[in-house]
């Protein structure tokens, strides 16, 4: 994945995207002294980057950190940042945080002290005051209803935005669809037989709300309704109303 040209353009550091998989997780994986649970819309982030996790009070992590030594014991929280939108291969990144964790009103409060973000790419090592200065992507919490409306109301236009792709990374392609979107551009994932690829669309301008958003697509759009449609999907439209 990410083998086309247009993939490298404006996207969001490793920080900032690190804090937006986190925002945006409904779930995660915590681990302390043995205990393992997993937790589902338990946890919320503090605008420095801490994680505050609201477990029960039977918690087994509860336990652990009630009696470990000053109370602090060692964490791993990790999070998996999933496609909204069916595709092959879902799982756009994963995050892992580990720090010390302390009680703090009858819940658990974890300080990353190191964090690791993998995507397709590769792993990457962000620096624990970067992750904590960084702010979450200002779409990311309404990505999922953006991209799920878009595939599934609007096929039309995602087709029309392939006009804007090279013709060389379509080729082989059998299906389009939407895989990702921030203030910074829209990512499709272009499936073929045997292979998959990603393809980013930047926008003009950051998108900072849904509203601007709205303009950015717009204007790609017209952009992609004034270039001619890509002969790789001419071929297949042909083929599907034949």
């Amino acid at each position: 994945m990410g083998d086309d040209r247009q993939s490298r353009t404006a996207a969001p550091d490793a920080a900032g995207r690190a804090r937006s998989v986190l925002t945006a997780a409904w779930s995660c994986a915590v681990t302390a002294g043995g205990a393992r649970e997993e937790l589902v819309g338990a946890h919320t982030v503090t605008d420095d980057g801490r994680v505050l996790l609201h477990v029960p009070e039977d918690s087994a992590l509860l336990a652990v950190a009630l009696c470990a030594p000053r109370g602090e014991p060692s964490a791993v929280l990790e999070c998996a940042d999933v496609a909204p939108v069916p595709v092959r291969n879902r799982i756009r990144a994963r995050l892992w945080l580990a720090g010390r964790c302390s009680v703090r009103d009858g819940h658990l409060l974890l300080r990353p002290a190191r964090v690791v973000l993998r995507r397709p790419s590769g792993a990457v090592t962000v620096d624990p005051g970067e992750f904590a200065a960084a702010v979450p992507d200002p779409l990311a919490a309404a990505e999922a209803r953006l991209l799920t409306h878009l595939a599934d109301c609007h096929a039309d236009a995602v087709e029309r935005l392939t006009r804007l792709v090279d013709t060389g990374s379509l080729h082989g392609a059998v299906r389009v669809r939407p895989l990702a979107v921030d203030r910074h551009g829209l990512t499709l994932r272009i499936e073929r037989v045997r292979a998959d690829g990603d393809v980013r669309l930047p926008f003009h301008a950051p998108a900072d709300d849904v509203a601007e958003l709205t303009e950015r697509m717009h204007v790609l759009l017209s952009r992609a309704s004034a270039a001619s449609c890509p002969r790789p999907l001419q071929r297949q439209r042909a083929d599907r109303d034949g």
